[in-house]
């Protein structure tokens, strides 16, 4: 466990050490929430456009994928885990290259922006047609550079970031097949 907890220090001091004024701005402005508000309502409006009272429920089950992440990543696991974030631990001091959203706070494993974007964007994924095969694949781009987002800014490691995906992956996956189940076999015998 410690030669996994080496690798994943040295990967974060890597990956974090390359940075410049150009980047910070932007990988700040990536691992802000609020800064994709305009495409999280394209999304609903090209899903209630699309799929009609089935986007209502996407929405419905959408809502369900980012509270599992989010509760899983934020609550559960950093309090289970209490790993320091790269940013409070004291052997890295001087070492970690930190935005100006600060260091955020005490622990950090596992990232919940990994956790939901990746959630989202799986979700997305097996449920959208294939119509809307360009914005699944920019969903996959946007979770992979919100989560880079988030070891350039100094807020956790590589293996907090990965693990949050994983947990991304799992529940918007098992979302979307909950979904299409539930619209396969309940709102299409109701027409």
């Amino acid at each position: 466990m410690e030669y996994l907890k080496t690798i994943d220090t040295e990967l974060f001091l890597f990956l974090n050490g390359i940075h410049n004024t150009f980047f910070d701005t932007i990988m700040f402005w990536l691992s802000d929430k609020l800064f994709w508000i305009p495409m999280y309502l394209l999304i609903i409006f090209l899903m209630i456009r699309r799929y009609k009272m089935r986007g209502v429920l996407m929405l419905l089950f959408i809502g369900i994928v980012i509270a599992f992440c989010d509760q899983t990543a934020s609550h559960l696991l950093k309090n289970l885990v209490q790993r320091l974030r790269p940013s409070q631990d004291p052997a890295l001091a001087g070492l970690v290259h930190l935005s100006k959203a600060g260091p955020g706070g005490l622990y950090g494993s596992v990232s919940s922006h990994a956790a939901n974007c990746f959630g989202l964007a799986t979700f997305i994924y097996f449920t959208f047609d294939n119509q809307f095969k360009l914005l699944k694949y920019w969903l996959i781009v946007w979770a992979v550079l919100v989560s880079y987002s988030r070891i350039y800014n100094g807020v956790h490691y590589p293996g907090d970031v990965l693990a949050g995906a994983l947990i991304g992956i799992v529940y918007g996956y098992l979302m979307a097949k909950a979904c299409i189940y539930t619209v396969t076999n309940h709102l299409k015998r109701g027409k």
